[in-house]
C-alpha cells in the first residue's frame, strides 16, 4: 500500500506540475471548502506537491516511515532464525482489512493536518497549501515507538529525540508564522499521528508499549525495525 501511495502521489504530482488548472482545483484551500462545500480538497491536496523537490522529499520519508507502520497494521511483528519466522506480535489488523485500515490512518493524518488551517482561513480565498506533510508526519510515530533509538543520518539525532524536536519546532515556528511552510500541517498532522497509534496500539496491541519501553530503557538492544 505504502508503494501505491507513492506512485499515485508522484503520478497526480506530476500531471500537476503540467497542468496549473487542475493543481487549482486540487489545491487546499479553506475558503472554497466553506463558501462552496468543495470538502475533497482536503484529501486531494495531501497528492499534489509544490515542486520535484517537495515532491521527493515526502515521497521518500514516507517510503521509510510508512513500510514500518504498514508492517505493523498489516504483518506485525516477526523474528527471523534460519529463515524461520516467529511471530513476535500480532498485526494491529492484519489481511484484509490490515491495507484498508493503513491507507484510513494516512488519509487522517492528511486531513487532520489540515484542520486547524481551515479554521483559521475559511474566510481567506488567499490562502492556499498544498502537499503530503501532514500524511508523512503521521506516520513518524510508528517507526519512532518502535526503534526509538535508531538513529538518523541527518538530522543526526536518534528517533525519539527527532520526534520530540519535530513537535517542539513545528509548533515554534507556527506561532512565529510567515514563510512558505505549513508548519501547523506537520505540527497537527504529527499530534494526531502519536495520539491515534497510542490509542490503537493501547486497544488492539499492547504488546507493541511494552516493547517501547524495553526499547527506551535499553539504547544498545535489539531492532525490531524492519522485521
Amino acid at each position: 500500500m505504502t508503494l501505491i501511495i507513492i506512485v499515485a502521489t508522484c503520478l497526480i504530482s506530476y500531471q500537476c506540475f503540467n497542468d496549473p488548472a487542475l493543481r487549482a482545483q486540487l489545491l487546499f484551500q479553506p475558503a472554497a471548502i466553506n463558501n462552496r462545500g468543495e470538502w475533497y480538497r482536503f484529501i486531494t491536496s495531501g497528492f499534489i506537491h509544490a515542486d520535484f523537490r517537495h515532491l521527493l522529499f515526502n515521497m521518500w520519508a514516507l517510503y521509510i516511515f510508512g513500510q514500518q507502520a504498514e508492517m505493523l497494521f498489516v504483518d506485525g511483528l516477526y523474528y527471523s532464525d534460519g529463515g524461520v519466522r516467529t511471530s513476535l506480535v500480532a498485526p494491529i489488523f492484519g489481511k484484509p482489512l490490515g491495507p484498508l485500515m493503513y491507507l484510513l490512518f494516512y488519509l487522517a493524518g492528511i486531513v487532520a493536518a489540515s484542520s486547524v488551517n481551515y479554521l483559521r482561513h475559511k474566510d481567506n480565498y488567499g490562502y492556499t497549501a498544498l502537499g503530503a506533510s501532514g500524511g508523512v508526519s503521521a506516520m513518524m510515530w510508528p517507526f519512532i515507538l518502535l526503534g526509538p533509538w535508531e538513529w538518523f543520518i541527518f538530522p543526526p539525532l536518534p528517533a525519539i529525540f527527532l520526534g520530540v524536536a519535530y513537535l517542539w519546532y513545528s509548533n515554534r515556528m507556527d506561532q512565529q508564522g510567515g514563510g512558505r511552510v505549513d508548519h501547523s500541517a506537520h505540527l497537527w498532522g504529527a499530534i494526531f499521528g502519536l495520539i491515534a497509534y497510542v490509542l490503537l496500539v493501547v486497544f488492539r496491541r499492547p504488546q507493541l508499549l511494552e516493547i517501547f519501553w524495553m526499547q527506551l530503557q535499553n539504547p544498545k538492544g535489539p531492532s525490531f525495525l524492519g522485521f
